[in-house]
């Protein structure tokens, strides 16, 4: 998949730096969301679009934006991201995109007319025929819809996400995935994404309050501004190349003195125990954190890239009195998780 930056695509060639060449798209096929989780109503668009591009010799694009429109004019009250631009980017690639075109959503992109945007899409972009949601709107104050886009002379497919894409309990949304996490009902919102939920990160340096607890964690970057899920739950983690590729037994070649850790519930994984909030016990700076423990593990895995899949909720996140409290919790959760871990099949 090709991956471009809009401002690259519509600058004129005098406004380019040194190392910039405009680029040239071929003709596509175009669906515009924030496509947050890439869940299966997401899944059904991008069906639509190749399926469209297949019968008219068209590329498959996605649009996207960055930052999402409600970060941008609100990022404190902005809804937690399914998926950071790193996983939505391989999402969207694993499902058949061919183009991705991320539009910086600042000031000037919100200020377009839906005139100027149709051009843009039809003259800068090549586009030729566009996958849409009923409800998708677009131009300053939200002039635009498909019907305009439609008299501009491009084709286009709306998508009733409520009829056409929708489970026995109503419509599939990133807001409704987002709810089921929170409440860590996992098994529900993995039928909606249409697979488990993980989350990528590099593992990067923390406090190394874990380690003088005898439980240290590998502390992995999440890469948004807070996390859709909180709490205490099991987990299992691959190592990735920087194809994104599962590493074999990546983890495993990494642990030292024997200690290889106990076996997870897909290939090439280990088992591990994460927290991922703010650490309410930890007298630090609450930022939200991804911290798991592998049990029964000695390695190095710092500069790792793991994806870390949710298998089980535990519970939430708990306030301990003193560092010994919180120790002797975090030994509860452990050994009620690996319990929990001994009771699985693997896949």
């Amino acid at each position: 998949m090709n991956t471009y930056f809009l401002e690259q695509l519509i600058a004129s060639p005098s406004d380019f730096f040194a190392n910039t060449c405009p680029v040239d798209l071929a003709p596509c096929v175009l669906t515009i969301g924030n496509f947050d989780g890439v869940h299966l109503g997401h899944q059904a668009m991008l069906n639509q679009v190749r399926k469209i591009g297949h019968a008219q010799n068209l590329g498959a694009a996605v649009m996207i934006f960055e930052p999402q429109p409600r970060e941008f004019f609100a990022p404190d009250k902005a809804p937690a991201r399914l998926t950071n631009f790193a996983e939505k980017q391989a999402l969207l690639a694993e499902y058949g995109v061919e183009t991705l075109i991320v539009a910086g959503f600042d000031t000037d992109f919100r200020s377009l007319s839906a005139q100027s945007f149709a051009d843009i899409l039809a003259l800068r972009l090549n586009v030729k025929a566009l996958v849409l949601g009923d409800d998708f709107r677009f131009g300053h104050d939200r002039t635009g819809d498909s019907q305009f886009l439609r008299d501009y002379g491009l084709q286009v497919t709306n998508l009733h996400t409520v009829t056409d894409v929708s489970d026995n309990a109503g419509r599939i949304s990133s807001t409704r995935i987002r709810d089921l996490l929170l409440a860590g009902n996992i098994d529900a919102a993995n039928t909606l994404l249409g697979r488990e939920y993980a989350i990528t990160g590099l593992v990067v340096g923390g406090d190394r309050i874990g380690r003088t607890m005898n439980f240290p964690t590998a502390n992995i970057e999440l890469n948004r501004l807070k996390p859709a899920l909180h709490g205490i739950f099991a987990v299992d983690v691959v190592c990735l190349d920087d194809e994104g590729r599962v590493i074999p037994n990546g983890l495993v070649a990494r642990a030292d003195s024997g200690k290889t850790g106990i076996t997870g519930l897909r290939p090439d994984s280990l088992f591990g125990t994460a927290n991922i909030g703010t650490r309410p016990s930890v007298d630090k700076a609450h930022s939200w954190r991804l911290e798991v423990h592998f049990p029964e593990l000695q390695a190095d895995l710092y500069g790792l890239t793991l994806q870390v899949r949710f298998l089980h909720y535990l519970h939430g996140e708990r306030r301990y009195d003193g560092l010994e409290a919180l120790k002797a919790g975090i030994h509860q959760d452990v050994a009620e998780l690996i319990k929990w871990r001994s009771q699985q099949k693997a896949d």
